[in-house]
């Protein structure tokens, strides 16, 4: 097959202004001083949601032959995999865009942080009940993720597509109480982004995160609408590996990003994930850590 490697998309986005245990047996990645061990006999664990996703397969085999044993841990929502990773019971986790780990570490009062890029994913607008985008009745009902960034973002495809209409125009921090009833097609319910999914049966529609769509028996193909992952606003999606502030060097959790981002059956795998969707992504740390600052900035001051 072939697939869109677009790692150049970093300097685009940056030119326009610019998404557990308590102890291991074995040893870790990174010993008590901060100081690298031989990558030969490191494990490094990693918190992910969707560790059935046959790429991981792939890049858990790609990282055992550079001598990095890779053990998933696999989350049912995106609630859990940062406090696992900020109190040890993780090495990594690599599930969540830049906007969502700004607020987390806003809210949370913690200072993880972004070694690497994976990609950016369009949200898209699924239906079971309805074939376009039109035949969503007035008055009907669409299922946003409750959490922060997320739903913002949903509220602003659900703009962009012509259901709602948002009282402040759109922004990061969009809620439901912004939007404008009267000049609205559709009203908006807030669930988990797991369950968004699953409520297809109960709702006319519902905004559905990336890391759902197959799992749900959803088709990418067949969403009805999605926001563009190459506009002004993308660079806040940038999909990204997080880790502990103290582990930003770590070699080895560099080595494990260069194989995500180079090796070219992991980059198809996960490219095929994702319904041909994704845009690949290699920008550089220093970048993400600017959109990052920026992106905690911006949640401060809106709390």
């Amino acid at each position: 097959m072939t697939f869109r490697k677009r790692g150049v998309l970093a300097a685009s986005i940056t030119a326009l202004a610019l998404a557990a245990t308590a102890a291991l047996a074995g040893c870790s990645a990174s010993d008590d001083s901060g100081e690298n061990s031989d990558a030969a006999s490191e494990t490094v664990r990693i918190g992910v949601v969707g560790a059935s996703d046959p790429y991981w397969e792939t890049f858990t085999e790609a990282a055992a032959a550079e001598g990095i044993k890779v053990e998933l841990q696999d989350f049912t929502d995106y609630n859990q995999p940062n406090p696992a990773l900020s109190e040890g019971e993780l090495d990594l986790n690599q599930f969540q865009h830049i906007q969502y780990l700004a607020d987390y570490n806003v809210s949370n009062d913690d200072d993880l942080v972004a070694i690497g890029s994976t990609a950016i994913y369009p949200l898209g607008v699924f239906s079971t009940k309805h074939d376009k985008l039109e035949d969503i009745p007035e008055g009907g009902t669409v299922a946003i993720p409750s959490d922060p960034s997320n739903r913002a973002r949903a509220l602003n495809v659900l703009q962009a597509a012509g259901l709602i209409e948002l009282t402040d125009g759109g922004s990061l921090f969009s809620t439901p109480d912004d939007i404008d009833a009267d000049a609205s097609k559709v009203e908006v319910t807030e669930m988990d982004a797991s369950f968004t999914a699953t409520s297809l049966s109960d709702v006319d529609a519902a905004v559905v995160n990336n890391d759902f769509v197959t799992d749900a028996g959803l088709k990418f193909d067949e969403a009805l609408y999605q926001d563009d992952p190459e506009d002004e606003g993308a660079k806040y999606f940038i999909n990204i590996f997080a880790a502990k502030a103290e582990d930003k060097d770590n070699e080895t959790y560099k080595k494990l990003v260069e194989i995500y981002q180079t090796d070219e059956e992991v980059q198809a795998g996960v490219f095929e994930n994702s319904g041909d969707s994704a845009i690949m992504l290699n920008t550089p740390v220093s970048e993400l850590q600017e959109i990052l600052t920026d992106a905690e900035e911006q949640v401060r001051e809106n709390k």
